[in-house]
């Protein structure tokens, strides 16, 4: 997997979060911070099915996705949401992101099964709730940080 373009034009970013949630002020909050980063942003706004959001990638090109779930389901979206993208090769190598309330477990251990489990499947990196620093350093660096946090094998800042 590839690391965002942050050289010069930053390129398009997606926006987006999974299918069963509603909530836009997670979407408002990052595509700012996203455009503070010199990205183009196409926000796709609450409730986007998986087909909607893999026909966006197609028609953009993006580079990099980033999908926010605060509903507490994004563990489950994700994983069918990170199937669908990378089982089209021309989004094989574009840098997709989840984060936010991914499950309703306080546990720190089912979180980290959680994370795991979407990296599996597909995800370039895993952003627990409240770790919006860790996104930041991710899009400065494309090396996720540490905690529950993680990288997918192969990908940029992985073991």
């Amino acid at each position: 997997m590839s690391a965002p373009d942050t050289s010069g034009t930053s390129g398009t970013v997606i926006v987006t979060t999974v299918a069963s949630d509603s909530h836009t002020w997670n979407l408002v909050f990052l595509q700012l911070l996203l455009e503070e980063r010199g990205y183009r942003v196409i926000n796709l706004g609450p409730c986007v099915p998986d087909s909607l959001l893999l026909s966006e990638c197609l028609r953009h090109d993006p580079a990099l996705v980033v999908v926010s779930s605060v509903n507490g389901h994004g563990h489950v979206d994700g994983l069918r949401l990170a199937r669908t993208l990378r089982g089209h090769p021309d989004l094989a190598t574009v840098p997709v992101v989840i984060g936010g309330k991914l499950g309703v477990s306080a546990s720190a251990a089912e979180r980290g099964r959680q994370a795991a489990a979407l990296l599996e499947a597909g995800f370039d990196a895993v952003f627990d709730d409240g770790q919006e620093d860790d996104l930041r350093r991710y899009l400065d660096s494309a090396r996720p940080a540490p905690a529950l946090t993680g990288a997918r094998s192969g990908a940029p800042g992985a073991p």
